[in-house]
């Protein structure tokens, strides 16, 4: 198996409540990180993470906003402390960010989407091949069922059309007739719609 070279975050994007804070603080001290945290004057947090090896840091600015704080970041990462606690910081506050794992000859892409791993591309030259994409298992499953609710919907249909047809069949007066013909033409092109 290749040996990792670096680990970038591109635009990753966390938003914590206050409560949270306490517990993104006690994620990153059990991951081993030397942590520091500076609190501005404007109410923004500043959070340090150090691998206790020493020679990299991060920096985390977390800007108030109305509900919490958000963090936007992108950074280089060697460590493996480091890059393990950014993916368990993503992944426990559902932040989205696109991941690049840069091995010597290849590079995996992880694309986040709240907290969760959506698609994983391998880059390899100029090449790029899927190795992993979220179905969308309900919507489709919801497809299949509005599809099957269309074609109950065209049997009332045909099934209304047949009895028009038989009550035209026994009409007597031409207005009835005319009347008949209205409806049947509007069944008509509801059936041509729904089965197009």
């Amino acid at each position: 198996m290749a040996e990792r070279v670096a680990t970038e975050y591109v635009n990753a994007s966390l938003t914590v409540t206050e409560a949270e804070m306490t517990l993104l603080f006690t994620l990153c001290e059990t991951q081993q990180l030397r942590l520091q945290v500076f609190v501005l004057d404007n109410g923004n947090q500043e959070i340090v993470l150090e691998d206790r090896g020493g020679g990299e840091a991060i920096r985390l600015t977390f800007e108030r906003d109305g509900r919490g704080y958000r963090c936007v970041l992108s950074c280089r990462v060697v460590k493996p402390t480091l890059t393990n606690a950014l993916r368990k910081l993503v992944s426990t506050f559902r932040g989205d960010a696109v991941v690049n794992r840069i091995y010597p000859t290849f590079t995996m892409v992880y694309h986040y989407l709240q907290g969760k791993v959506i698609r994983i591309v391998e880059i390899k030259g100029n090449e790029l091949r899927t190795v992993f994409e979220q179905r969308d298992t309900l919507g489709w499953l919801e497809a299949q069922f509005k599809r099957q609710a269309v074609e109950e919907e065209i049997g009332i249909l045909r099934a209304a059309v047949n009895e028009w047809l038989d009550k035209r069949n026994r009409a007597g007066s031409p207005e009835e007739i005319a009347e008949i013909d209205e409806r049947l033409k509007a069944h008509s092109r509801l059936l041509f719609a729904l089965e197009a």
